[in-house]
């Protein structure tokens, strides 16, 4: 099996890279490699190489900067997927497409489901609503798997921000009404491959929008001070940490260009019933991570 996997820099695509190689043959690029601002470069380069599996991990990211970049941000989250989707098509390729948490205005009381109304609040969750439409429109084999508060060991993420902040200030001001569930880039890696796999071996995929995050529920304070406990026990980190306090605050207290869905959280169930996956609790990722940062 031939996998192209867009975004190989990022989190995820980073992790990608890693854990599809025992699937198959894997085409790892970056932005060097294939621009997604550019859609007949996508063609072209879809057309040359013909894989048996497209993978976008590539995305346009800076949520605040989106709301004064909003035709980068189109062209890269909603653009260019509607390209890789088209040439998907052409060469009969099955295209995974990661979205996001904030197609939704967070509002629902529970966690949401695959079929609940969109309704973005920012200019960056309109773009990839329209590339999750564009990809569904296509008419291409598809998998659209929506995550939300991704970190991981690699990359730039709240995890290692408040790490770095952590060893920089006294006292740590976080957001503490908005809920969500920390996801490890790692995971969604993993559940990709576990994915890919029946692909590989001829198991039906049913086409279709999948919720993909770790289970439960947390703040954005809770998480943040579960990653400092976290590195207060780690010999290799403690070291140079000089927060004293973390400081639970409203969204309103930290207000950004960018609106955040206040209830972020996901029910996973038609994925795992899909694809006999399980999802973890999010702490064991945000520990895993602690750990690995720690032991470099």
């Amino acid at each position: 099996m031939r996998m192209l996997v867009t975004g190989c820099n990022g989190q995820v695509g980073w992790e990608l890279a890693r854990c599809l190689q025992p699937l198959g043959e894997v085409m790892a690029l970056g932005r060097a490699e294939l621009d997604l601002a550019d859609a007949a470069a996508i063609a072209a380069c879809i057309a040359l190489q013909r894989p048996d599996v497209i993978v976008n991990a590539a995305a346009y990211t800076a949520v605040d900067k989106a709301e004064s970049e909003s035709e980068l941000a189109f062209r890269v989250n909603a653009e260019a997927p509607a390209a890789l989707a088209k040439a998907a098509k052409a060469c009969d390729a099955l295209l995974v497409h990661y979205s996001t948490d904030y197609v939704f205005d967070g509002s629902r009381a529970g966690a949401y489901r695959e079929d609940d109304a969109t309704d973005p609040r920012s200019a960056y969750g309109r773009s990839k609503l329209a590339g999750e439409q564009a990809v569904a429109a296509s008419g291409c084999r598809h998998l659209i798997l929506r995550t939300q508060w991704v970190f991981g060991s690699h990359g730039g993420n709240f995890l290692r921000t408040i790490l770095r902040l952590a060893r920089e200030r006294e006292q740590l001001r976080i957001v503490a009404d908005q809920f969500g569930a920390p996801t490890a880039a790692r995971l969604i890696a993993d559940v990709t491959a576990q994915i890919l796999g029946r692909q590989a071996v001829g198991l039906p995929l049913v086409d279709g929008v999948y919720h993909l995050a770790a289970a439960g529920r947390t703040t954005w304070h809770a998480y943040a001070s579960q990653v400092v406990d976290l590195a207060r026990r780690a010999p290799a980190l403690a070291d140079g940490l000089k927060v004293r306090e973390i400081v639970p605050i409203a969204t309103a207290d930290y207000p950004l260009p960018a609106k955040r869905p206040a209830n972020s959280v996901f029910d996973c169930g038609k994925l795992e019933r899909a694809f006999g996956l399980r999802m973890p609790n999010w702490q064991h990722g945000v520990e895993l991570c602690v750990a690995e940062l720690a032991a470099r």
